[in-house]
């Protein structure tokens, strides 16, 4: 028996967070009937408010700790808080929303026979010894830090998609999202793109952990989400995992001078220690990506900064 329904129905779990909400507008702007999912805890209703008149898009208030019932054609899980202030906050909380949500997530897509894609991150990778990493790395990763409840968190949700598509042939997709920013991004989520930005506007000092010497690539979110969509669309049984981010890589001091530069902010750097378990280098291998998605990111980081200061330019 075919469908009866003509449109695709996709499901977005922290469909109001960040990467979510340019993920439902994508969704929608391919003719696909949007459930978004989100209990708030970092998405912001801001973010899809100018969705909200869509016939096609639903907000649904739900925390996927707790199964959710609905009949849907595609699942993009990308429920969990991203930074460290957020995922800190309640870090048991973290590891449920990754865990149990995974859990209901694949058991929701196993019962409407959904394919699933996974948001996974590169910190499965930890503070990593092999750079830059591709996706056969295990990673090194501290179990009992503070930064675990994350780490752990994603690597179990890994653990699980491949478990349910070996043990009941589920069509599971995986992806590791890198460092990525944009408009949107949570005014107050202590990662550095926002950060800098904010402090640079406000003229504050621009505070630097270590000595500014770690790297970080950092992904314009309008590619991330368009590796995200390929991913979805390759053909059943290329699971992954696949790195998603931009290889090109700077310092966050480098960073910071950029901020300044586009702002025109008079901000002074000012240096503090490194928190624990902070990785010193962050770099995606993407010829996976490359090859499998013909992906790779097109927006470079001086056009990417200049279009998310404009976006907290007007937010503020």
């Amino acid at each position: 028996m075919g469908k009866k329904h003509t449109r695709i129905r996709a499901l977005v779990t922290g469909g109001a967070g960040f990467l979510g909400s340019h993920l439902c507008e994508r969704l929608l702007d391919q003719g696909k009937d949007v459930i978004c999912l989100d209990n708030f805890f970092t998405g912001q209703k801001a973010n899809i408010a100018h969705l909200l008149q869509n016939p096609y898009f639903e907000m649904v208030r739900h925390d996927v700790t707790f199964p959710y019932y609905v009949e849907v054609d595609e699942i993009y899980n990308f429920a969990c808080p991203a930074s460290p202030i957020h995922y800190q906050f309640d870090p048991v909380q973290t590891t449920k929303t990754s865990v149990h949500g995974a859990i209901n997530m694949l058991g929701l897509a196993k019962r409407t026979k959904a394919r699933i894609l996974q948001a996974s991150t590169s910190e499965v990778y930890g503070d990593p010894t092999v750079h830059p990493q591709t996706e056969d790395y295990w990673g090194h990763v501290n179990p009992i830090g503070i930064r675990s409840c994350y780490d752990e968190g994603k690597r179990c949700a890994e653990t699980l998609f491949f478990d349910y598509w070996r043990q009941h042939q589920l069509d599971i997709k995986v992806i590791r999202i890198f460092n990525t920013y944009g408009p949107r991004m949570h005014p107050n989520d202590g990662r550095v793109v926002s950060n800098f930005i904010i402090q640079a506007l406000n003229g504050e000092d621009i505070t630097i952990y270590g000595d500014g010497s770690q790297t970080r690539s950092f992904c314009y979110v309008d590619d991330l989400i368009e590796g995200a969509l390929r991913m979805m669309e390759t053909e059943t049984g290329f699971t992954g995992p696949i790195n998603l981010g931009n290889p090109g890589e700077f310092t966050i001091l480098e960073l910071a001078e950029k901020v300044l530069k586009l702002t025109g902010s008079k901000s002074k750097l000012v240096f503090r220690p490194l928190p624990q378990d902070d990785p010193k280098q962050r770099q995606p291998d993407i010829r996976r990506a490359r090859e499998k998605l013909g992906w790779e990111p097109r927006v470079g980081l001086e056009e990417g900064l200049t279009r998310t200061i404009e976006y907290f330019r007007r937010n503020l």
